[in-house]
């Protein structure tokens, strides 16, 4: 399913390239981030991460559709208290902080107004919604979990173009895949979701 969506994403990338205004920049964030597991066993909490890299979008004159896509490294997790549960404070496992680090390409469909009387060139609100295909690099020192090498997750935002260079946005992530899942425990895995707020630069 993933590789069927990857090739239509790719053909339609090529299709609106034929005749859509491509740009592109840097583009920097924070994220809130936490791990929601199958079971409500191991109390979860809140981290606050970071994401960089770099986007494209691709707009249509005239009509305000497009897509964006781009190339991040992510840096995110949760609070997770392994060490109230024998089967892990038995191994000396504590209450810790789990980090992950992805590289993450999103690739969103977006709406822009941009038929407001030239307004559009001062403020420009947009919409936007996609999958995000991410690639776990490496995690800190976490020996109750182990991770697949990649995962799914789709996502869904808003934002605003100013003065049509920079672009604020903030959204919310949930995975449609396991990003995590307890060595001991089998079939006990967690999702990554969360929100982010971004902003960007385009040329």
């Amino acid at each position: 399913m993933f590789r069927k969506i990857f090739i239509l994403a790719v053909i339609l990338a090529s299709a609106l390239t034929a005749s859509a205004e491509f740009r592109w920049g840097p583009t920097v964030g924070v994220n809130f981030s936490t791990f929601h597991w199958k079971q409500d066993l191991a109390k979860t909490s809140m981290l606050t991460g970071g994401q960089a890299g770099v986007m494209g979008e691709i707009m249509i004159p005239g009509i305000g559709f497009g897509i964006d896509l781009g190339l991040r490294y992510n840096l995110h997790g949760a609070h997770v208290d392994f060490g109230e549960h024998e089967v892990w404070a038995s191994d000396g496992i504590k209450n810790q902080n789990v980090w992950l680090h992805t590289i993450e390409i999103p690739f969103n469909l977006r709406f822009k107004w941009t038929r407001m009387n030239g307004f559009e060139r001062t403020l420009a609100p947009f919409v936007f919604g996609g999958p995000v295909f991410s690639f776990t690099v490496s995690t800190n020192d976490a020996p109750a979990i182990e991770h697949p090498a990649g995962y799914v997750a789709m996502q869904c935002g808003a934002g605003v173009e100013l003065f049509e260079h920079w672009q604020i946005s903030g959204g919310y992530s949930w995975g449609i895949s396991y990003q995590v899942r307890t060595i001991k425990l089998d079939n006990y895995s967690a999702q990554n979701r969360g929100a982010f707020i971004n902003v960007a630069y385009l040329f």
